[in-house]
């Protein structure tokens, strides 16, 4: 079958909103994983009190995610997209799967070994997110605007979908007859955690076991759906998303400039691309630029990545867990905040459909970003002197512009480039994001200056 001409109007191809829900569901998988992990860190603080385990599940996470991006980058060029992104959805499934089969074997204990086990499946989240993240965004880069932003509106969806389900088992936790402060052991651990005072009561080894039973039930319930999730990315990238017009379209005039990368899903849409000719007519029509040089033209862009997730993750979320004081809300204010920032972070991702609110200016964007550097101040003035509605308000305003900003560069660098170039730029901005991410995680330590530290 010859490739699609590059002069039809895309607009008029089928798929355009089936290929939307699709990248939304594929970005959901590429972060719902991690992001359950990272809602039951109350359950792992109960665990594993002595180990922070809010802060160093991320920072085991992002090297890995950070040191394989990198290398993918880097190959870019030569590498197989449709087998870089199946593989990563992959290792997400078989990851997610991994976590049961390890609670399951420990029956729901901690120490030492479990909690090594649960640092070495966070490592293998970080791998997977650095061939799917970086691999997706890549590919979407030089289709449809549109489908980057569902992509990245599944990623902000998969934490407030997890924030909700979070909520609801532990208000059905809460209701239980053995609640959160009735076990002996987890009840002094969480004191410990929130700076509770601890109140005698008797040692109950009955209600400490069906605790125990209710904690495992309601991390088996996060990572069996997240399995379940994780194996439908599988299918609907393998089998779905390769057979859509649209998609097809852009994929063909991706190797009509000169792409290697899409030759694999183009052969999966049955579409099975020739050697092109125009090259012999048009040497510079497959020229491009390299990725050093696409690098250099785009550093602000870069930058504002970096900078983006920088702040947001040394604030988020371990700071939010572990450094906002006690309040009479007790272990619900930080599943609230977590919750809100995840929900603003989704709505902040949607605000650029509307063109007259999407920020496109270079330097409109480097400003609002370096801006968002005064959130640090109001946090901490907040958390000592302020009240919930204050924190539950920074905490919103820290995820809408995080989702926003995300949004507006993501979708704006691309533009006036060619496939092959858009491909490797969108490589190129998601390696500056892990690396903010890197960098945040590693900065939300500061925080404990000061507090026996």
């Amino acid at each position: 079958m010859p490739l699609i001409s590059e002069n039809g109007d895309p607009n008029k191809l089928k798929g355009k909103y089936a290929a939307m829900l699709v990248c939304w569901l594929l970005g959901n998988g590429c972060l719902f994983s991690w992001n359950s992990m990272l809602k039951i860190e109350d359950y792992y603080a109960t665990l594993f009190p002595r180990y922070h385990p809010s802060r160093v599940l991320s920072l085991v996470y992002q090297p890995f995610a950070l040191g394989v991006l990198a290398i993918l980058t880097y190959k870019e060029a030569k590498i197989n997209t449709r087998r870089r992104n199946l593989f990563g959805y992959t290792l997400f499934f078989i990851s997610s799967l991994l976590v049961l089969v390890l609670d399951l074997a420990t029956s729901g204990k901690g120490g030492i070994g479990t909690y090594i086990g649960i640092c070495f499946i966070s490592g293998a989240f970080g791998v997977a997110d650095a061939h799917v993240q970086g691999g997706m965004v890549g590919d979407l880069s030089y289709m449809l605007p549109e489908f980057i932003q569902s992509f990245l509106a599944g990623l902000a969806a998969s934490g407030a979908l997890t924030s909700g389900l979070r909520l609801i088992t532990k208000a059905a936790f809460e209701n239980s007859r053995d609640g959160l402060r009735k076990g002996a052991i987890p009840y002094h651990a969480t004191c410990t955690l929130y700076d509770i005072p601890i109140q005698r009561q008797s040692w109950n080894p009955l209600k400490l076991a069906n605790k125990r039973a209710f904690l495992a039930i309601y991390k088996i319930l996060f990572f069996a759906i997240s399995t379940f999730f994780e194996l439908l990315c599988v299918l609907l990238y393998a089998f779905v998303f390769p057979k859509l017009p649209i998609v097809k379209y852009y994929r063909s005039k991706a190797a009509s400039e000169g792409s290697k990368t899409v030759s694999a899903d183009l052969a999966a849409g049955g579409i099975y691309a020739e050697p092109v000719q125009e090259a012999e007519e048009d040497p510079k029509r497959l020229e491009r630029l390299s990725t050093k040089e696409l690098l250099f033209k785009n550093m602000d862009y870069a930058l504002d990545m970096f900078l983006i997730y920088a702040l947001t993750l040394s604030i988020f979320p371990g700071f939010l867990s572990e450094d906002t004081g006690s309040h009479r809300w007790g272990g619900w204010y930080v599943l609230v905040l977590l919750a809100m920032y995840d929900a603003w972070d989704l709505i902040g991702r949607y605000i650029p459909l509307v063109k007259c609110m999407k920020l496109e200016s270079r330097k409109g964007l480097t400003i609002a970003i370096l801006s968002r550097f005064l959130l640090v101040p109001a946090f901490y003035f907040t958390v000592k002197y302020g009240d919930q509605g204050c924190m539950i308000m920074l905490t919103s305003f820290l995820g809408l512009t995080n989702g926003y900003l995300t949004v507006c560069v993501l979708t704006s660098a691309p533009k006036g480039y060619k496939g092959p170039e858009q491909n490797a730029l969108g490589n190129i901005l998601v390696l500056f994001l892990l690396g903010g991410i890197f960098a945040g995680v590693t900065l939300d330590w500061l925080w404990l200056i000061g507090k026996g530290w």
